[in-house]
């Protein structure tokens, strides 16, 4: 099996080279990557708890889905093939910002990305996929927020920072 590739970017996201995912994430070079965020009519917000067996933040929650862009993969089109292979759905989305962060996790590897957030919307039941999700749940922003203070230990590192920059982004924007 070949190993998953990720886009190294500059801070104005431009396109320096490829390297195998798991050597950036032990290097903690700078890399493309995307964040969906799936909302409801009810604005509450899909969330995914791991897999039991990722290598890395099994069991924790996070957004609906993330990953990295392929070489030549918009982001929207990278944002809408993960969220069906994760989550067995698809959705329109929406590019609302982009920002970059550095998380170290316990086992020694760093996520750093320039992260583009994207937002959609859907209804319905998620097919998710056993290989990467345990679960899903519906919470509002609100409660996601509350939660993050009371249960902090439950949630993905980056999920933490990127749902802090989603929650202003909201504060500041009419969606």
């Amino acid at each position: 099996m070949i190993e998953e590739q990720v886009i190294l970017v500059n801070e104005q996201d431009e396109p320096i080279g490829l390297m195998n995912k798991m050597e950036a994430h032990e290097k903690a070079v700078l890399h493309r990557a995307f964040s969906v965020f799936i909302l409801n009519d009810k604005n509450e917000v899909m969330l995914q708890q791991r897999a039991h067996h990722k290598y890395h933040s099994p069991l924790l929650w996070t957004n609906t889905c993330c990953s990295h862009q392929r070489a030549g993969e918009a982001n929207i089109e990278a944002g809408k093939r993960r969220l069906f292979e994760e989550m067995g759905f698809e959705a329109e989305l929406k590019e609302l910002f982009h920002f970059i962060y550095k998380a170290p996790f316990d086992n020694g590897l760093t996520e750093h990305e320039l992260d583009h957030v994207m937002i959609g919307y859907y209804n319905g039941e998620p097919l998710i996929n056993d290989d990467e999700v345990e679960s899903w749940k519906w919470m509002t922003i609100e409660a996601i927020k509350e939660d993050m203070i009371l249960n902090p230990e439950a949630y993905t590192v980056w999920f933490k920072i990127i749902f802090d920059e989603f929650y202003h982004y909201l504060e500041d924007h009419k969606l």
